[in-house]
């Protein structure tokens, strides 16, 4: 067996797989789509194949790596411009607990049981499901939860604390449905606020508290 040359390739698989990971760009574990972990999967496979069998040049391996580096920027960018494709591909947030109510439905669909809803409010820091009053699993499967306070007010949605509008620039109908408004009513809201460009605004949402966040599209520091 010729060690130096398994030490080398083993550098070089290395190497080629830190770049393609860089150039996945940065996203926490948690985060991952489930394109992600199957491309992480395949580039380790590709890495122990080509170390494991010195005889088959390294080319073979480190080629589907590039490829699948270009596929997957691929869907990256076109999540970024499909909203459609970003829901269909990645998921979609759901609703566990809405208003201190636990939505068994949603469970069943996303196959979501009771002890995994309970280990997860543990790992929040959350002493009781009596605290939470709405509690989102994530497309990454964490989930986000919103407690229960002397100060809270109900949330304009029953979908959620945070309602988004305006994503990726593009006005959110379902969102707006869930309101019970219209698009007329946020142009009006928007130009109250000195905003009279739907065009122009990239992302946009209002909180129970009728707090706006208004984003403008590649705006400067």
């Amino acid at each position: 067996m010729d060690v130096g040359k398994i030490v080398l390739r083993t550098i070089i698989t290395y190497l080629v797989i830190v770049i393609v990971f860089r150039m996945m760009g940065k996203r926490e574990i948690g985060e991952l789509s489930l394109l992600d972990i199957v491309i992480f999967i395949m580039v380790a496979e590709m890495a122990v194949f080509a170390i494991e069998d010195p005889s088959v040049t390294l080319l073979h391996s480190i080629i589907p790596m590039g490829l699948l580096l270009i596929i997957q920027r691929f869907t990256a960018w076109l999540s970024l411009k499909s909203g459609l494709f970003r829901g269909w591909f990645e998921g979609k947030p759901s609703v566990i607990v809405s208003k201190g109510k636990i939505d068994e439905h949603e469970m069943r669909k996303q196959r979501y049981n009771f002890n995994d809803l309970m280990q997860q409010l543990r790992e929040n820091g959350t002493k009781s499901i009596n605290d939470v009053e709405f509690a989102i699993l994530e497309p990454s499967g964490k989930l986000s939860i919103v407690e229960k306070s002397s100060k809270y007010q109900q949330p304009i949605s029953e979908k959620g604390y945070v309602i988004p509008l305006i994503v990726d620039g593009k006005i959110q109908d379902k969102a707006l449905k869930d309101l019970r408004k219209s698009k007329d009513w946020l142009k009006e809201m928007l130009a109250s606020k000195g905003y009279h460009s739907l065009e122009s605004i990239s992302f946009c949402s209002v909180d129970s508290n009728d707090q706006w966040y208004i984003d403008i599209k590649d705006e400067t520091v």
